[in-house]
């Protein structure tokens, strides 16, 4: 492990934390949207992630959450089709605010590896002057 790796794995966890808070936020801001049910629901999205060779993670892409959603007996609304329905997505608020939670605290320990490493070096090259 080379002097700079920890740096490296730190930025990449920063990196992966960033697009999950990212997709949550996303996920968050439409878990209300309806669409007509002819429509395809709104779908939450959610980061794939994979190890890297020598530490650290990348994110290789976004999966989607079932299209189908979950119809709803919403007759008032505009959007209603015949029979009083509307598509919704098939989300849980409570599990996208866990995972936020989660989300965070990873960004969180991310950033503090990151500062802690940052001060060592300096020590390290304050000690060889």
């Amino acid at each position: 492990m080379g002097a700079f790796d920890t740096l490296q794995i730190a930025g990449s966890g920063l990196g992966a934390h960033q697009v999950w808070l990212d997709t949550i936020a996303h996920n968050l801001a439409n878990v209300n949207t309806v669409r007509a049910t002819s429509d395809t629901a709104f779908q939450a999205q959610m980061p794939i992630n994979r190890p890297q060779d020598g530490g650290g993670v990348e994110v290789t892409g976004i999966a989607l959450s079932d299209a189908e959603g979950i119809v709803v007996n919403d007759p008032d609304h505009p959007l209603a089709d015949a029979q009083g329905n509307v598509r919704m997505p098939a989300m849980d608020t409570a599990s996208q605010m866990t995972q936020l939670i989660m989300a965070q605290r990873g960004f969180q320990a991310s950033s503090q590896v990151t500062k802690y490493a940052q001060e060592t070096y300096t020590a390290a090259i304050g000690i060889g002057r």
